[in-house]
């Protein structure tokens, strides 16, 4: 069995000066002001609208995010509404040999070798049906909720404000907050006029 840590990869290229003259340009649209564009504008006018709250123009520019992380995280993820999902298929992915798994948000030490021994047994139990001729779609019941997936995950900016708003908050799951926080921080440096 190994235990992995959660992570993320931002998938889609971000050139931030490319993304604001985008939104810019659609922005700009709604206001018949394209012939204030310049080589400059694009930040300051991307502002604006964030703050004012126009944001539709987020809507313009998708952004890939690859997750790794347990089925928990997953089946909260997929509850967001205006994305696009492509998560690995514990029906056609065989888990034979190895099981991996996330390790937990709590560190507590005596309730942790209960977790390990449970994720042992887990795996014993799916290697154990395999070899007895189950497909990994029969197997697959064993398998707990900390079981690794990967999940890709499509969204426009603003779709990932309100996704952030969410799971970032105090009322979050850990799981959540300890993935979502450092996506947020990350993008910011990316596209601070946004985040």
């Amino acid at each position: 069995m190994k235990i992995i840590q959660p992570s993320f990869k931002i998938l889609t290229p971000i050139d931030r000066n490319k993304v604001l003259e985008h939104l810019e340009i659609c922005g700009r649209t709604c206001y018949k002001s394209e012939d204030r564009i310049t080589k400059e504008s694009a930040p300051k006018f991307v502002k604006m609208l964030n703050n004012k709250g126009h944001h539709a123009m987020l809507e313009f520019f998708d952004i890939t995010i690859r997750f790794i992380h347990n089925r928990g995280f997953t089946h909260e993820m997929v509850r967001h509404r205006l994305c696009n999902f492509a998560q690995e298929s514990t029906r056609y992915c065989d888990y034979k040999g190895e099981l991996t798994v996330i390790e937990p948000w709590w560190t507590d030490p005596g309730n942790y070798e209960i977790w390990r021994t449970q994720m042992k047994h887990c795996e014993w139990a799916y290697q154990v049906l395999r070899e007895k001729g189950l497909s990994p779609q029969a197997a697959r019941g064993v398998l707990p909720l900390d079981v690794k997936t990967e999940i890709c995950v499509k969204a426009n900016l603003r779709e990932w404000m309100h996704i952030f708003d969410l799971r970032c908050s105090e009322a979050a799951h850990p799981d959540m907050r300890r993935i979502m926080i450092p996506l947020r921080e990350e993008l910011k440096v990316e596209l601070l006029e946004i985040f």
